[in-house]
Protein backbone atom coordinates (compact mmCIF):
# COMPACT_ATOMS: atom_id res chain seq x y z
CA UNK A 1 0.00 0.00 0.00
CA UNK A 2 1.34 3.28 -1.16
CA UNK A 3 0.88 6.56 0.16
CA UNK A 4 -1.62 7.70 -2.04
CA UNK A 5 -3.68 4.96 -1.67
CA UNK A 6 -3.52 4.96 2.13
CA UNK A 7 -4.65 9.03 1.83
CA UNK A 8 -7.00 8.42 -0.50
CA UNK A 9 -8.56 5.70 1.97
CA UNK A 10 -8.21 8.36 4.85
CA UNK A 11 -10.16 10.60 2.48
CA UNK A 12 -13.10 8.15 2.06
CA UNK A 13 -13.23 7.25 5.91
CA UNK A 14 -13.28 11.45 6.65
CA UNK A 15 -16.24 11.86 4.40
CA UNK A 16 -17.72 8.76 5.65
CA UNK A 17 -17.36 10.22 9.35
CA UNK A 18 -18.44 13.43 8.45
CA UNK A 19 -21.75 12.15 6.54
CA UNK A 20 -22.92 9.99 9.49
CA UNK A 21 -22.31 13.25 11.83
CA UNK A 22 -24.30 15.21 9.64
CA UNK A 23 -27.42 13.28 9.39
CA UNK A 24 -27.36 11.56 13.09
CA UNK A 25 -26.14 14.82 15.39
CA UNK A 26 -29.17 17.38 15.90
CA UNK A 27 -26.87 19.69 17.57
CA UNK A 28 -25.94 22.21 15.55
CA UNK A 29 -22.14 22.98 16.29
CA UNK A 30 -21.83 19.71 15.76
CA UNK A 31 -23.02 19.23 12.50
CA UNK A 32 -20.81 22.20 11.79
CA UNK A 33 -17.88 20.13 12.54
CA UNK A 34 -19.09 17.38 11.13
CA UNK A 35 -19.40 18.92 7.86
CA UNK A 36 -16.13 20.57 7.93
CA UNK A 37 -14.93 16.96 8.61
CA UNK A 38 -16.62 15.71 5.68
CA UNK A 39 -15.20 19.19 3.59
CA UNK A 40 -11.81 18.07 4.67
CA UNK A 41 -12.27 14.46 3.46
CA UNK A 42 -13.57 15.74 -0.27
CA UNK A 43 -10.58 18.12 -0.36
CA UNK A 44 -8.49 15.28 0.25
CA UNK A 45 -9.97 12.90 -2.16
CA UNK A 46 -9.89 15.52 -4.96
CA UNK A 47 -6.06 16.22 -3.91
CA UNK A 48 -5.34 12.46 -4.26
CA UNK A 49 -7.22 12.23 -7.39
CA UNK A 50 -5.35 14.93 -8.95
CA UNK A 51 -1.92 14.12 -7.69
CA UNK A 52 -2.61 10.05 -9.50
CA UNK A 53 -3.60 11.51 -12.67
CA UNK A 54 -0.18 13.31 -12.71
CA UNK A 55 2.02 10.46 -11.66
CA UNK A 56 0.08 8.38 -14.13
CA UNK A 57 2.14 10.14 -16.60
CA UNK A 58 -0.62 13.10 -17.67
CA UNK A 59 0.52 16.78 -17.60
CA UNK A 60 0.67 18.48 -14.33
CA UNK A 61 -2.15 20.46 -13.79
CA UNK A 62 -2.13 23.01 -11.22
CA UNK A 63 -6.18 24.11 -11.56
CA UNK A 64 -7.02 21.23 -8.92
CA UNK A 65 -4.65 22.77 -6.68
CA UNK A 66 -6.01 26.54 -7.14
CA UNK A 67 -9.47 24.38 -6.50
CA UNK A 68 -8.70 22.61 -3.10
CA UNK A 69 -7.10 25.75 -2.00
CA UNK A 70 -10.19 28.01 -2.91
CA UNK A 71 -12.33 25.84 -1.29
CA UNK A 72 -10.96 25.74 2.01
CA UNK A 73 -11.14 29.39 1.71
CA UNK A 74 -14.68 29.54 1.44
CA UNK A 75 -15.11 26.61 3.67
CA UNK A 76 -13.35 28.86 6.57
CA UNK A 77 -15.41 31.69 5.77
CA UNK A 78 -18.83 29.47 5.76
CA UNK A 79 -17.66 28.39 8.84
CA UNK A 80 -17.30 31.97 10.52
CA UNK A 81 -20.31 32.83 9.21
CA UNK A 82 -22.26 29.96 10.88
CA UNK A 83 -20.44 30.11 14.25
CA UNK A 84 -21.77 33.92 14.16
CA UNK A 85 -25.14 32.42 13.21
CA UNK A 86 -24.59 30.01 16.20
CA UNK A 87 -23.33 32.49 18.29
CA UNK A 88 -26.45 34.96 17.71
CA UNK A 89 -29.33 32.08 18.21
CA UNK A 90 -27.33 31.31 21.82
CA UNK A 91 -27.94 35.19 22.33
CA UNK A 92 -31.33 35.32 21.73
CA UNK A 93 -32.48 32.03 22.97
CA UNK A 94 -30.21 30.96 25.72
CA UNK A 95 -29.93 27.28 23.72
CA UNK A 96 -27.82 26.35 21.07
CA UNK A 97 -30.10 23.80 20.07
CA UNK A 98 -32.58 24.10 17.32
CA UNK A 99 -36.36 22.86 17.93
CA UNK A 100 -38.36 22.14 15.30
CA UNK A 101 -41.63 22.95 17.59
CA UNK A 102 -40.45 26.10 18.59
CA UNK A 103 -41.95 29.86 17.65
CA UNK A 104 -40.47 32.80 16.96
CA UNK A 105 -41.61 35.62 19.51
CA UNK A 106 -41.09 39.08 18.67
CA UNK A 107 -40.18 41.89 20.87
CA UNK A 108 -40.31 45.40 18.79
CA UNK A 109 -42.83 47.29 19.10
CA UNK A 110 -43.32 48.52 16.09
CA UNK A 111 -47.35 47.75 16.52
CA UNK A 112 -48.20 49.97 19.19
Amino acid sequence: MNAATLAGLSGAALIGLGLYGVLTHPHPLRKLLSFNVLGSGVFLMFGIIARKGAAAGLAADPVPQALVITGIVIAFSATALAVALLLRLFAVDRSATLRPDATIERNDRSDA
